[in-house]
């Protein structure tokens, strides 16, 4: 494993041909497999975002009434098939952000939307800050790539939760995971989050090698 040092390109990641990919299963999404990561949501006006006290930097801890005061920020995140790459948009945070691709990244072009038959992820974060919500505004299938907290974590950490589109999810402070990827051809979702918006990155092509894949068929 490399480790990086620069931020990822979102919008033209360096991605070599003919990388490996590992498997992430895919699961359906229930209250018991969403449990490690967050929880399913049926009222997004019902769900409270944790938001995580600023870190004290010495031995001196932070004032019990502070550090948790930066609240939440909401807006609409698009997730849209342009041809063979999945892109993302979250008006919440201003972020752009090819999220995945249909097909090998090298080969992978523009176009008419299209359904995937597979998925290959080469990024996911967390956010150390505060939870985040994602509600679909259309009632289309998605999938959302998880992996537990832990800055260790490795490809074969990662599963793949497959919603029907009826429900959405909450996920917790350090939870790995990668926007919502739609299984139609452009989808948007309601999503709040904290507004720090601290983000920690994984770049599996520059760290492991490697890509995601979710097999997304039968």
């Amino acid at each position: 494993m490399q480790e990086i040092a620069t931020a990822p390109d979102y919008l033209n990641p360096s991605i070599g041909r003919g990388l490996p990919c590992v498997n992430m299963a895919v699961v359906d999404a229930t209250e018991e497999s969403v449990a490690p990561y967050g929880r399913l949501v049926d009222d997004p006006d019902e769900v409270e975002i944790e938001i995580v006290r600023w870190p004290a930097r010495g031995a001196r801890p932070v004032d019990p009434d502070s550090g948790d005061e930066g609240g939440t920020t909401e807006g609409v995140f698009h997730s849209e098939w342009r041809g063979d790459i999945l892109y993302g948009r979250n008006e919440a945070v201003g972020g752009h952000y090819i999220l995945g691709y249909g097909r090998e990244p090298a080969d992978a072009i523009e176009g008419p939307p299209t359904r995937p038959g597979k998925i290959l992820l080469w990024h996911a974060n967390y956010h150390p800050d505060g939870g985040q919500l994602f509600f679909p505004l259309e009632p289309v299938p998605f999938v959302v790539p998880v992996a537990r907290p832990g800055d260790d974590v490795t490809p074969a950490d990662f599963v793949c939760l497959r919603f029907d589109g009826s429900r959405g999810l909450y996920i917790h402070p350090d939870i790995w995971h990668e926007g919502v990827f739609t299984l139609g051809t452009r989808q948007r979702f309601f999503d709040r989050q904290g507004a720090v918006h601290a983000r920690v990155s994984v770049d599996f092509p520059r760290e492991f090698g490697c890509l995601l894949q979710a097999d997304l068929e039968g």
